[in-house]
């Protein structure tokens, strides 16, 4: 059984509700989430996970690449990155790639088979060719990378032409991410970031005749001077462009973590409730121009392999999100990435200075992580079949675990109760299901069932940390916390 179709209903209500019960909550890309991990573990944490994961082979595995370097500053930025137009620093950073690579793939004895990569940042294709060839030559040396997998790459238009498209294709990468963020001109100009919708549409044809799988783009709503007719002249070009799939990010504006964030105009963001009317007129024409709405922030076509996998049940979530292939432990390469290995998260160091002194020492970079208990791993997945499927088999899960569910779960229980009368689960005999309208609220679902937020609503947490940790450490456009709607 799969997340029930989105109605007109479920829009209103939504609405209605999403001012109410709103408020900051994780992306749920992992659990324990990014901000429990541990900072200066023992290096056997990592040792233990790769021994672990060596003896599972040949299982293939899933793998990211961060790539820092981006030649100018994005004010709404929450990325770890490195601005600089010295691509010099870069082939040393190759280099470093290399080491961590030898090191890693040394501890995992064969060379294992990756049937899903991506490549992202930062800007990857700050890299120049004989950069992004040693990479993926390097890659090549010490993995196995499946000719049938996926393989991805995150890009900026404004940087590639039709030649490195075709470099791309020749590497082989057959799926590309793009950052559009918005293409009316005001908002690029306020965010720093200036791309005509030509620059993009070059690059998506160029995509398209080279034979790329698919093509995704990357919006944020929530941004300065946005509202939603605005936003919907940009829905009407992205549509123009008919991407495979969208991510539509919301905005969130944290300047005391972000500081390229303080040169945004607050007085110029959108209001919440014009927020919340970018967000369901955005939903609205997506999903009525065809697309399927995958949970959150996500869309794609009804062939996309993300909606067959919604389909079929066999959607996951990992550190780029929905995903078809989130099942495999998965490397993380390059500073600030992370690895999910083997019952263990682990970070890499954040700056070049510590991820390089780690490696002339011979040691991986290994900055932070956390080894999961046994109740990590039952709600990792309860909350992963919450957000994927929408649905939780209560027979089935205390089959596999040996619990009685309503003893195990009492007081999630009964917060689930509220949110039934809220209109976001339905509780059946045996089954705890995800409605329509708890489709756009499923980080609130999920929430129910983290013991680490249950914890920290029992005990008094200082103002000042609760806001520090609201942020932490982020991967990727949005901080790890965020406002649910």
């Amino acid at each position: 059984m799969t997340f029930p179709a989105l109605d007109r209903r479920a829009l209103s209500d939504f609405r209605a509700l999403a001012g109410r019960i709103d408020g900051n909550g994780p992306r749920y890309t992992s659990y324990p989430t990014a901000d429990r991990f541990h900072n200066g573990p023992d290096p056997s944490l990592y040792h233990d996970a790769l021994a672990a994961c060596r003896a599972d082979a040949p299982a293939p595995l899933s793998l990211y690449l961060h790539i820092p370097f981006c030649e100018n500053i994005c004010y709404y930025c929450g990325c770890n990155k490195i601005i600089t137009r010295d691509h010099g620093r870069s082939a040393r950073y190759v280099s470093y790639l290399g080491r961590e690579m030898a090191l890693v793939a040394g501890r995992l004895g064969e060379r294992r088979q990756v049937i899903q990569s991506h490549w992202g940042g930062g800007t990857p294709t700050f890299l120049n060719p004989e950069e992004m060839r040693r990479v993926m030559a390097l890659l090549n040396t010490h993995f196995a990378l499946a000719a049938d997998g996926e393989h991805s790459i995150e890009i900026d238009p404004r940087r590639v032409d039709h030649d490195r498209m075709g470099l791309l294709a020749e590497l082989g990468f057959n799926r590309v991410s793009l950052g559009v963020q918005d293409f009316d001109p005001e908002v690029q100009q306020a965010i720093h970031r200036i791309q005509p919708f030509e620059e993009t549409r070059a690059v998506v044809d160029a995509a398209r005749a080279l034979g790329f799988r698919s093509v995704s783009l990357d919006l944020i709503y929530g941004l300065p001077h946005q509202t939603a007719a605005r936003f919907g002249r940009t829905i009407d070009q992205v549509l123009a462009l008919r991407p495979d799939r969208l991510s539509v990010y919301s905005y969130a504006h944290l300047p005391h973590v972000f500081k390229p964030q303080r040169r945004i105009d607050e007085q110029a963001l959108p209001q919440a409730g014009e927020k919340l009317d970018i967000l369901v007129s955005t939903i609205e024409r997506l999903t009525a121009e065809g697309y399927v709405y995958i949970g959150m922030d996500h869309f794609a076509l009804p062939d996309d392999d993300l909606a067959v996998a919604q389909r079929e049940g066999r959607l996951q979530r990992n550190f780029q999100g929905y995903s078809t292939h989130a099942g495999y432990d998965q490397v993380g390469l390059g500073i600030s990435a992370i690895g999910a290995i083997a019952g263990r998260y682990v970070q890499n160091a954040r700056t070049l200075d510590d991820y390089y002194g780690a490696l002339d020492q011979g040691r991986l970079p290994l900055a932070r992580g956390v080894a999961m208990t046994a109740d990590d791993h039952l709600r990792r997945e309860l909350i992963g079949d919450l957000m994927c499927n929408g649905v939780l088999d209560l027979p089935a899960i205390e089959a596999r675990h040996g619990i009685d569910f309503n003893e195990a779960f009492a007081a999630e229980l009964a917060e689930l109760e509220r949110l039934a009368t809220d209109g976001l689960v339905c509780r059946e005999p045996g089954r705890i299901t995800v409605t329509p309208l708890g489709r756009l609220l499923v980080r609130r679902v999920a929430m129910v069932f983290d013991r680490y937020l249950r914890d920290d609503a029992a005990r008094p947490v200082d103002s000042g940390a609760r806001a520090a940790n609201d942020g932490t450490q982020p991967i990727r456009i949005v901080p790890r916390y965020s406002r649910v709607v």
